[in-house]
């Protein structure tokens, strides 16, 4: 099993609603999809309280530790792919996704601010020596702030952009909002729009990282494995953690 962690400081980024596009876009390809949601404000529960279909699963878990766990047993249960929506700021309950993570990605629309929040978000994700890609996520259709929020990602940094800001961008659409209101994923309200086809695109992108000679957490036994659990007490394993960090 692979583990997607989206991550940023900043609320507003629109995690959920990548969370549920990359989810049903890899469904769509064959995968056995769980949603992990992390914030207590309940979007993808509410999103699956009003969906007329049963897939993919959200379950809500809100401790670092319940995390560590879960993330153990879903390959049992099935799961080939487990995408965790973080709440915005941070939390033991994020660091501990991005501890697991075998991807980390990071929304942010193109501004300063969001440009800004990335940044801190980069420096836990870098921390964790985790693999990672920026989204920029409710662009307008064309113009020159894209492109100066992409440069800005990377501003004094030592690696290439090319790699580490997926594609393609993801435009600010009602699509997405509306979809979000009728329990579904875009590629379901509107399987032929614009919307849809970056969605797709952008899991294609994604999957191809992910899947770029990442190891991921699976040992002998097709079982999850994590160092912060394999030995040690509960209070060196909170330690672990703080290290990450």
């Amino acid at each position: 099993m692979q583990t997607i962690v989206l991550a940023t400081q900043k609320g507003g980024s629109g995690k959920s609603t990548l969370a549920i596009g990359l989810a049903r876009a890899a469904i769509q390809v064959g995968h056995t999809v769980r949603l992990i949601e992390t914030d207590a404000q309940g979007t993808l529960s509410n999103w699956q309280n009003r969906r007329p279909y049963a897939e993919p699963l959200v379950e809500p878990i809100h401790t670092a530790r319940d995390i560590a766990q879960r993330l153990l047993t879903l390959p049992r249960d099935g799961a080939t792919l487990t995408i965790v929506d973080t709440a915005s700021g941070s939390s033991a309950a994020t660091s501990a996704a991005i501890r697991l993570a075998d991807l980390c990605l990071i929304p942010a629309r193109p501004s300063i601010a969001d440009v800004e929040s990335a940044a801190s978000t980069l420096r836990m994700v870098r921390a964790c020596k985790k693999p990672f890609a920026f989204v920029l996520n409710q662009t307008p259709i064309r113009g020159r702030r894209i492109d100066d929020a992409a440069t800005a990602l990377g501003d004094g940094s030592s690696f290439d952009l090319t790699g580490v800001v997926a594609r393609p961008f993801i435009v600010m659409r009602n699509d997405h909002q509306d979809a979000l209101n009728a329990g579904l994923a875009v590629s379901e309200f509107a399987p032929a729009s614009k919307s849809a086809d970056e969605i797709r695109r952008l899991w294609q992108w994604v999957e191809a990282k992910l899947y770029s000679g990442l190891t991921g957490h699976v040992e002998s036994g097709g079982e999850l494995a994590d160092p912060l659990y394999s030995a040690g007490t509960a209070s060196e394993a909170d330690a672990r953690w703080d290290a990450c960090l």
